[in-house]
Formats: C-alpha cells, sequence, structure tokens
C-alpha cells in the first residue's frame, strides 16, 4: 500500500461495537476497501454500557469489563443524554493500519439508540465540521438518516471550493420519508423529510440500495437516472455458523428467540401476543428477546401478565454470543409491521439465524417473507397474533432434522454471504472516487 491509496471516509451514527444491520454491512466494506484505500470512520462514541472499563491505578471502573454489542436490557437509563466527555479519539478498527475510527459523543434516547431529530442533530453538525476540517477525502460514504446525507452533500460542496469536487456514496437502507409518512407523522415533517432525503439522493455520485424496493423507492424520489446499485444485505458466515457453543444461559426447555432491535416498524409485539397461547399449548415454552427500542416496553407489559419466565427480556450481546442464542433456538422471529413504509426490507435477522441452520418464523410482508416460502427456510406467516402462535407451536414441537439444517446454512453461503455485500459496495465506492 502506498501513500497515494485513496482515503475513504464512512459518516455513520451507527458502527462497531453496537448491533445492527448498519454495523455489519460497513464492516464487510471496511474490510474490502481495507486492501486498496485508506479508510476513516467517523462516528459516535458508543453507549456507556458498551466501552471498555477506565483505567485507574486501582484497576479498571466504569462499566462492566465484558465486550458486548449495543443492546439495552432492563437498565434504566435517562430519556436523552449525552455520551463521552466531548473529545474526538481515533482508534484502530482492525489490525490494518490503514483503517480508523474517530468517535464523537452524541444524544441518546432512553434505549441508547441513535434516535430522534436531536440525537440526529448531535451527530450531524459535528460531523459537518469533521468533514470540512480532516483529511481531504477523495470519496465520502454516508449513512441514513436523511439529515446526515444533507449534511454532507453541503459540508463536501463547501470543502469542494478549493481543490475540486469530492464525491459521495449514499447507502440507502431504507427509504425514510416513506417510513416517516406511514407512521403519521405531521405533513409539515414528511415533506421536510422527503425534501432533505431527495436532497441527499440527488447529490450523491452513486447509491447502494440493500433491495430491489429499496431502489425503486430512490429512483422515485430522486429520478430514474440516480445512479443505483443494488447490493443486498448480508451476515457473517465465520461468525454466524451452526458449528460452536450454544448460550450458557439459555433456557432448559424449547425456546424461541427475537435478536436484534424491535421498534415501530418491526412490530415485535406480536410474538408477546402469540406467546398467550403459545404457553397454553406448549407449556414450558420460552420466548427470549435479546435487543432494545421503542417496543421494549410494551414487550416488558406482556411479559408480565404470562406465566413467569414465558418471555424473558435481555440486552443486546456481541455476534458470537449471538450467534450461540441461535443455535440453541428452536426457531428465529423475524417482523415486519405491514403498511409502515418498510415493506420492501429484508430484515439480517433473518440470514442471521439461517447461517446458524436456525429455521425462522417470519412475520409480515416483503422479499424476506417469499424466500423463507420459496426456499422452505422455516415458516411466513401473516403479522397477526393467531397466524404467528400457530407457527411457532410448530416450530416448538418439530423435531431436530440435520439434512434441512445444512440446506439452511447452505442457501445462506451461496445467497448472502457478507463479504459479497463489502464486495459489491466497494466495487460503487471505488468507482465514484474523484
Amino acid at each position: 500500500m502506498t501513500d497515494q491509496a485513496p482515503l475513504v471516509v464512512l459518516a455513520t451514527r451507527i458502527y462497531a461495537p453496537e448491533a445492527a444491520a448498519a454495523t455489519f454491512r460497513l464492516g464487510a466494506l471496511v474490510r474490502s476497501l481495507a486492501g486498496r484505500a485508506r479508510v476513516r470512520v467517523l462516528t459516535t462514541t458508543p453507549p456507556s454500557a458498551l466501552r471498555p472499563p477506565r483505567a485507574t491505578l486501582g484497576g479498571a471502573q466504569g462499566n462492566h469489563p465484558r465486550r458486548s454489542v449495543g443492546m439495552e436490557g432492563n437498565q434504566k437509563r435517562r430519556s436523552v443524554g449525552m455520551e463521552g466527555d466531548g473529545r474526538e479519539t481515533s482508534a484502530s478498527a482492525s489490525a490494518d493500519p490503514q483503517v480508523g475510527v474517530s468517535r464523537w459523543p452524541v444524544l441518546r434516547d432512553a434505549s441508547g439508540y441513535v434516535r430522534g431529530y436531536l440525537p440526529y442533530l448531535s451527530f450531524d453538525l459535528p460531523l459537518a465540521a469533521r468533514l470540512l476540517t480532516g483529511p481531504r477525502p477523495d470519496v465520502v460514504v454516508v449513512e441514513p438518516p436523511p439529515t446526515t446525507g444533507a449534511v454532507t452533500r453541503v459540508a463536501l460542496a463547501v470543502r469542494s471550493v478549493l481543490g475540486g469536487p469530492i464525491p459521495y456514496v449514499y447507502y440507502a437502507a431504507d427509504v425514510w420519508s416513506d417510513a416517516t409518512a406511514s407512521m403519521g407523522a405531521p405533513a409539515v415533517v414528511t415533506s421536510l423529510m422527503r425534501t432533505l432525503e431527495r436532497f441527499a439522493l440527488r447529490g450523491a455520485a452513486g447509491i447502494v440500495a440493500v433491495s430491489d424496493g429499496v431502489a425503486g423507492r430512490v429512483r422515485a424520489l430522486a429520478g430514474e437516472d440516480a445512479p443505483v446499485t443494488v447490493v443486498p444485505n448480508g451476515i457473517d458466515t465465520d461468525v454466524f455458523t451452526p458449528e460452536g457453543e450454544q448460550a450458557q444461559e439459555a433456557p432448559g426447555t424449547a425456546y424461541l428467540v427475537y435478536a436484534g432491535t424491535a421498534s415501530e416498524w418491526q412490530g415485535a409485539e406480536v410474538f408477546a401476543e402469540a406467546m398467550r397461547r403459545v404457553v397454553r399449548e406448549v407449556p414450558g415454552a420460552r420466548l427470549v428477546f435479546l435487543g432494545q427500542g421503542s417496543s421494549w416496553p410494551e414487550l416488558r407489559r406482556v411479559a408480565g401478565e404470562l406465566p413467569e419466565g414465558a418471555i424473558e427480556l435481555r440486552p443486546l450481546v456481541p455476534p458470537e454470543e449471538a450467534a450461540a442464542w441461535l443455535r440453541g433456538a428452536a426457531a428465529a422471529l423475524v417482523s415486519v409491521r405491514p403498511g409502515v413504509g418498510y415493506d420492501f426490507a429484508y430484515p439480517t435477522k433473518v440470514v442471521a439465524a439461517l447461517a446458524c441452520g436456525t429455521p425462522v418464523v417470519f412475520a409480515g410482508p416483503g422479499p424476506a417473507a417469499a424466500d423463507v416460502r420459496e426456499h422452505r427456510l422455516g415458516a411466513a406467516v401473516e403479522h397477526d397474533a393467531g397466524a404467528v402462535a400457530e407457527a411457532m407451536v410448530q416450530a416448538l414441537r418439530a423435531r431436530p432434522d440435520e439434512p434441512e439444517r445444512a440446506r439452511r446454512v447452505a442457501w445462506v453461503r451461496e445467497h448472502r454471504s457478507l463479504a459479497a455485500t463489502g464486495d459489491g459496495a466497494a466495487a460503487v465506492v471505488l468507482g465514484v472516487r474523484g
């Protein structure tokens, strides 16, 4: 690697160690770029629960020393708080010296997530300064929300006045303005979000969409000639494997697992409601939620109305630990609430489970449901508690089938490899650099 290697800057409010689909796909992108470019990630200070302990004369203090990945469990937190001490720090993202991570404190919601207007601004405004003053990039990759894309476009336009244009790639995981409208936001908010999203998309030299559905909506917003490339999300098949340990704290009876964010558009409450029937038909059945999100209070409420232990709410865990939970589960639960702007979403939870050989019970619409049906990867049903309960009962009663387990793993490795995701996105990024 020479000094002439291009500098790629990633601007994202979510990055490791927080567990999210964005973390996986951006990590894959960084790994793919690392052999061909210098990479600098501009991101946030992790939630306090995920930071390593501080070294003192008396030893480590502060946080639990276990390195976990971004999920809140039952801990009580401030509704909004500033994470970090206001200083920007750098750390290597990997053993490759060409990769660095620069973090900045942000506001987070009660679950520890960067979500909401003020948290977004707490990332976007410092980002503008970081883009204007840091090492000059050859290309920038920016993740949603659209406010971040808009800030990136403006900052790079200003910086381009001296030294020529700096292109950027917008990584379109979803279409935020559609989701905002479907959630019943005021018309003025929806209109503003659509304007910002269109502005961010139209300024991009390249756009990576995670599905054909997202690509179609991007073209509807930015124009049919928008430079969109579809690169599906994948999963790390070196971490999510059928081989390995199972979770030591898993229930001693058959259990189901929901691993990941549970917010409005997932509608994970449907699984909790379905447990009312499941525990009658399969006494001793357990449902474990590993995650965070706005649905957590409702999940906790339903759990309190069921037999003790029927539903367990646990914090998010590192990918390796999530894989251990998935390996031992009778099925993994994944959902998309219909009609809220995410019908085209393809949750990474699906491929994470399948890579471990675990079947999926999918509730809701979308391309993931179609894959589950077409390739016999589990059960795909309506987002309805009755239909979901029936599928959950069948999964709990099913006997282990090793050939089927191996077939599911093979399907993921052929169609949803994270390495292929990273290489596809990297090709777009390197293709637009100035």
